[in-house]
């Protein structure tokens, strides 16, 4: 059901902006298959690493690394090589094999599969809106085969910022040529996307694909379960002045 929070006056909306993973397609088992399968690409090509380097060992290491390296908040896939190399030094092996298996986790990682409702929820918006991403993610859109539905795609670890940073969003707004007051963010995640883009100046929709309970903090100005319920009160939304 959508859950209409607020109702203020806003200028018609002109843009709706998406967060990806847990918004557009599932992304936990994504990962899951991801590092088994890089898991599985060390135990033939770099054994002594994977027996001394589990998934969950690995996991740890990167948890260590963030915490002593902000940066690596931003570039998670950086993250994700950085312990790998570590790994393979470790082992005194070849430190450059973290990039072979960065590449089968890569390629495993786009392997997403959208939620039903996302490629004609996308398809019609656009007809109407311009659409953008913004991601703390790694996702390749060009791979996973949605890039075309949207004008700009601003991911964190190449635009050096992550959100809730409003510069993330805001530079989204000015790719597309609007003003954030006229911009709706989509998002599954409270602090990073509901509030971190109401921070930004703009309007928020919280995706609650699973069934979760809203915060008491938190105030989206509509919660939709699915695009087709996005759609609707985008209807309605953008044609307030």
């Amino acid at each position: 059901m959508i859950d209409a929070t607020r109702s203020l006056l806003h200028p018609p909306i002109k843009a709706v902006l998406f967060d990806l993973d847990d918004t557009l397609w599932p992304i936990e088992h994504v990962i899951r298959d991801a590092e088994l399968a890089m898991h599985g690409w060390l135990q033939i090509n770099a054994p002594r690493v994977a027996v001394k380097w589990s998934i969950e060992r690995l996991r740890e290491r990167r948890t260590e690394l963030m915490q002593r390296n902000p940066a690596f908040q931003v570039d998670l896939g950086a993250l994700r090589h950085a312990g790998l190399r570590e790994a393979f030094v470790a082992c005194d092996a070849d430190p450059e094999g973290a990039d072979g298996a960065m590449t089968i986790f890569s390629n495993a990682r786009n392997a997403v599969t959208p939620f039903n409702d996302v490629v004609p929820g996308l398809t019609r918006l656009k007809e109407k809106f311009r659409l953008g991403s913004v991601s703390n993610g790694s996702a390749d859109l060009k791979a996973i085969g949605v890039a075309h539905h949207f004008e700009t795609s601003i991911a964190a670890y190449r635009f050096g910022r992550a959100k809730p940073d409003p510069a993330i969003f805001h530079a989204a707004c000015d790719a597309l040529a609007v003003k954030p007051s006229e911009t709706v963010y989509v998002g599954d995640d409270i602090d990073l996307d509901v509030i971190g883009a109401a921070n930004a100046g703009m309007r928020t929709v919280w995706i609650n694909r699973f069934g979760r309970q809203l915060p008491a903090h938190a105030r989206p100005d509509a919660t939709c379960t699915d695009l087709l319920q996005l759609e609707q009160w985008l209807n309605t939304a953008h044609k307030t002045v």
